[in-house]
């Protein structure tokens, strides 16, 4: 059995479980060091959350047995996915993802609402190429090739092959598609309550950038990998489902088909936008996804059925009723860019935030509406000052996240990029 868990980057982490030590691993669970959560893409410990400074101390993974699933490329292999807590006192550990979006729903339950999210998720796949300078291109990078189907933008049939093996994995997809850019695919989860839609996004993406190993290629959820394309992102369809199973959003008569309850969500999730940027989009690269004409969010907007728009709400009522936060790019941890997204709805419901007039045409005129933050370091700074949000989110995971994410920034402040060398080299 393979038991994971992921990272404060959304990475899975784990370890592989002969099955006769299945017993003892369900009942004792599985030690790794904390620092695990403070560890970078490049493979440095950073001092974030204190972990240093206590002598690289322990967690206790345990499996959660009801998230077991076989592993349709490993024969003889299942995984499930285990929470952490500390050895000491079996708490659940603040930087744990799975617990920050458990404690977002605990408080989200006292709207007597219960959360309903369908994620979508873009990605490129990429081909080994000694002559490109990161050693990778794009696959089948021919232009104009988006909702292309068959073999046009897809010589291969990475998609058709790759749906039906996550289906057979039991993620529940429902279908795909290739994107604008060349070799950029995007594929759609069933929606489902909030944590079961954040462990299948999670091994969604595991499972695509797995499944390209296994080919010699390379799939990356990096939000913008490429200069001459655009970016991927990670849109969630939200709905709130009352205690009789009702949809809560919906409210035939109502200007525009929208209940109290979707208002206010609506609200809060402008409100705090800034801040759930921190969360959503969270890496350097996040913000060169951003600006105007570039068919991702500019502008702190919401309109109705209009895909330039940050939150949009698609077009059907009814049962159906929903939103689509278009903020998130492919980087971003399921787990926690969920929580940020239930964190801001909660609040508009509570604090009961009406939101603007919805956006109309192509939303990319900052005399409209306030504008995105433009880099990490702003978005992190929102968060910290954002305290209704960080009391939502847990003060101690949040520290840890932006100590975590302000060393990312410092380390990318000091390297010279090729960008630097090429602009200055010859002429300086």
């Amino acid at each position: 059995m393979r038991v994971v868990f992921p990272d404060l980057l959304g990475t899975d982490r784990g370890r592989d479980v002969l099955v006769e030590h299945l017993p003892a691993v369900t009942q004792r669970g599985l030690s790794f060091c904390r620092a695990v959560y403070s560890t970078t893409p490049g493979g440095k410990t950073t001092e974030n959350g204190g972990v240093l400074d206590a002598g690289l101390p322990d967690v206790i993974v345990v499996p959660d047995l009801d998230t077991l699933l076989p592993i349709p490329w490993e024969p003889g292999v299942a995984w499930c996915i285990g929470d952490a807590v500390s050895p000491a006192d079996e708490r659940p550990v603040d930087e744990s993802p799975r617990q920050v979006l458990r404690r977002a729903l605990e408080i989200f339950d006292t709207t007597g609402l219960s959360p309903v999210v369908g994620p979508e998720l873009e990605y490129f796949l990429c081909e080994p190429d000694e002559d490109r300078p990161n050693g990778w291109r794009p696959y089948c990078d021919e232009p104009g090739n988006v909702y292309a189907t068959g073999r046009r933008g897809d010589s291969d049939g990475h998609l058709l092959r790759t749906l039906r093996t996550l289906s057979s994995a039991g993620l529940q997809t429902t279908g795909g598609n290739h994107e604008y850019a060349g070799g950029q695919f995007e594929i759609n989860l069933v929606h489902s309550p909030a944590m079961d839609a954040a462990d299948r996004a999670f091994r969604f993406k595991t499972s695509v950038k797995e499944l390209a190993r296994r080919e010699g290629r390379l799939a990356t959820f990096m939000a913008k990998p490429f200069n001459d394309g655009g970016g991927s992102g990670f849109h969630l369809h939200l709905s709130c489902h009352e205690k009789d199973g009702r949809n809560a959003f919906q409210a035939a008569g109502t200007s525009h088909g929208l209940s109290d309850e979707a208002r206010w969500a609506i609200g809060g999730i402008l409100k705090h936008a800034p801040a759930l940027a921190a969360l959503l989009n969270p890496t350097v690269n996040s913000y060169k996804r951003f600006g105007p004409d570039s068919l991702a969010p500019w502008l702190i907007d919401w309109g109705l059925d209009n895909r330039s728009a940050m939150l949009r709400v698609p077009a059907e009522r009814g049962e159906t009723t929903r939103l689509e936060l278009r903020l998130g790019d492919a980087s971003a941890n399921p787990y926690l860019g969920i929580a940020g997204m239930l964190a801001a709805t909660y609040l508009g419901i509570r604090d009961r935030i009406e939101p603007p007039r919805p956006s109309a045409g192509y939303g990319y005129d900052p005399s409209k509406a306030p504008t995105l933050p433009a880099t990490l370091p702003d978005a992190l700074a929102y968060l910290e000052e954002d305290a209704a949000m960080v009391e939502v989110l847990g003060k101690d995971f949040v520290r840890s996240y932006v100590d975590f994410k302000w060393e990312e920034v410092a380390r990318f402040q000091r390297f010279v990029t090729d960008w630097e060398f090429t602009e200055y080299a010859y002429h300086l």
